[in-house]
C-alpha cells in the first residue's frame, strides 16, 4: 500500500510530463493565427511557441539594421514584450509575422535615430561587431572546405559591413527583401509606406549596396 502510495505522485508526475510535450507538439503543428488564438483563451504555452518560432529571425533581422547584436537582443525582447502585452490588439485577419516584425522595426529605427545624434556611438558599435565574430551559423555548412568556409564568412562579414552603410530607410527595406525574403506587400505593411515607395527604396538600395560592396570583395 505504501509503495502504490509512493509511486502515485511520480505516476501523475510523467502523465503531466507526457502531457506537456503532446500539448508543445500540437502548438508546432498549429499555425500562427491559431497559436495567438490560444494564447488569448489563457494557454500561456502558445506564447513560448510564438517566441519559439520568430526569436532568431527577428534577432537576424534587428542586428542586420542595427548592427550591434547585443542590442539587437535587447531590441527583440522589447519586441515580445510588447507582443504579450497587447496581443488583444492584434487584428487577426492579418498575418501575425507582419505584425510583429513592424514592431521590430519600429524598435530598431528608433533605436537609428536615437544613435543619430552622437555619430560617434554609431561608428563604435558598428566597429565592434565588424572585428567581433558574431555571424549567424546560416551562413556556414559542414560540406564546405575550409578554404570554402573562409570565403563564405568572409563574404557575408563583407555583406554585414555594406549594409551597415546604406541610409536607415534603405537599410531596412533591403534587409527585409534580400535577407529575409518578404514580400513587396508585407514590407510595405511593416514600414507602413506605400508599394511604389516600396520599390523604388529597394532599387535605391540594391544600387548603393552594389557601389559599397565592390571595393570590399574586389
Amino acid at each position: 500500500m505504501g509503495a502504490q502510495a509512493t509511486n502515485r505522485p511520480l505516476t501523475d508526475q510523467t502523465a503531466r510530463e507526457g502531457g506537456a510535450v503532446q500539448h508543445r507538439k500540437h502548438l508546432r503543428e498549429m499555425g500562427d493565427s491559431q497559436v495567438v488564438q490560444s494564447f488569448l483563451d489563457g494557454d500561456q504555452r502558445a506564447f513560448g511557441e510564438l517566441v519559439r518560432r520568430y526569436d532568431s529571425r527577428l534577432l537576424n533581422f534587428v542586428y542586420r539594421t542595427v548592427g550591434d547584436r547585443e542590442r539587437a537582443q535587447d531590441l527583440v525582447q522589447e519586441t515580445f514584450v510588447r507582443v504579450y502585452r497587447h496581443m488583444e490588439r492584434f487584428d487577426q485577419t492579418k498575418k501575425f509575422s507582419t505584425w510583429i516584425y513592424t514592431i521590430a522595426s519600429n524598435l530598431a529605427k528608433n533605436e537609428l535615430r536615437n544613435r543619430s545624434r552622437n555619430p560617434l556611438v554609431l561608428f563604435q558599435a558598428i566597429k565592434q561587431n565588424w572585428d567581433a565574430d558574431h555571424r549567424p551559423l546560416e551562413w556556414e555548412d559542414t560540406q564546405y572546405k575550409p578554404d570554402d568556409l573562409f570565403r563564405k564568412r568572409h563574404l557575408k562579414e563583407k555583406v554585414d559591413e555594406a549594409v551597415a552603410q546604406l541610409p536607415e530607410h534603405h537599410r531596412i527595406v533591403f534587409v527585409l527583401r534580400e535577407l529575409e525574403g518578404k514580400t513587396y506587400e508585407e514590407i510595405s505593411d511593416i514600414t507602413g509606406v506605400n508599394l511604389g515607395t516600396v520599390k523604388s527604396r529597394l532599387n535605391r538600395a540594391r544600387n548603393n549596396f552594389a557601389q559599397i560592396i565592390a571595393p570590399l570583395i574586389g
